[in-house]
């Protein structure tokens, strides 16, 4: 992977992928609009730019609305997993407007060369906002359950360390799958709850009002860590302690 400058990626680029925080999703997309508009290309070929970021179906249509009469070709995308180790390797889905088909099927054909599986999203009803949608929702299960994980092991401590204890050991006795997943998702969400709050705050909005509203506390549970992290770490020990007691149960 090397460096390359706007005028670099507009002349040359075939594909760009644009694989940031939600918070800065749009604003990337509207840089790279008027960076565009700058440059000529050197390629013949159409750009096709894919969105690849957790935003929620609203926010993807309003990305999409910046590239329609555009020269661009627009993809809504999304990543299932996480980075590429060992033998393994995320899965990529991508969806398009039927207008795009031809640029869909070059970022499929591009991307699966690399080595990462592609999925192309089809059938009756499919456009943009399907790969956010999906994104959104297995995110909202897998990080959701994560979060709710990290909230209640918290709240038990709190209450009292003979809470937390008991919680351990009826989990340990009549949850023992659920408790050996705590003890491999909050240990690696802890280094990444930063970039998960956003995420949670882009899921709250695809849910809706009312019951979105469940993401929103784990949103301020990942910032809660990543301010503990960040700060005395009380709360990111206390989660380490419970996860490393968990590990001696199963």
């Amino acid at each position: 992977m090397v460096d390359a400058s706007w005028t670099d990626i507009i002349q040359k680029a075939d594909i760009v992928l644009s694989v940031i925080p939600p918070r800065d999703a749009v604003s990337f997309a509207e840089r790279l609009l008027r960076e565009f508009n700058l440059v000529k290309r050197v390629h013949k070929d159409p750009l096709v730019f894919a969105d690849c970021n957790a935003v929620n179906v609203g926010t993807i249509k309003n990305i999409a609305a910046l590239f329609s009469d555009t020269p661009i070709t627009f993809l809504d995308a999304c990543i299932i997993g996480g980075p590429p180790s060992g033998n393994y390797v995320p899965t990529v889905y991508a969806c398009a407007e039927p207008i795009d088909e031809q640029g869909l099927r070059q970022f499929e054909k591009a991307v699966s060369k690399s080595g990462i599986k592609v999925r192309v999203l089809s059938g009756e009803g499919t456009g943009i906002s399907d790969a956010s949608a999906l994104k959104m929702s297995y995110a909202g299960i897998s990080k959701g359950l994560t979060g709710l994980f990290t909230t209640i092991i918290l709240a038990a401590h709190a209450n009292s360390p003979a809470t937390s204890d008991a919680l351990l050991q009826e989990l340990s006795e009549s949850q023992p799958d659920l408790l050996a997943r705590i003890t491999r998702a909050v240990p690696a969400m802890i280094p990444k709850a930063y970039r998960w709050i956003g995420e949670m705050e882009e899921i709250a909005g695809f849910v809706g009002d009312g019951e979105g509203d469940i993401y929103q506390g784990v949103s301020k549970i990942y910032s809660r860590v990543e301010r503990s992290l960040a700060g005395d770490k009380t709360d990111v020990e206390t989660l380490k302690d419970f996860v490393e007691a968990a590990k001696k149960r199963i």
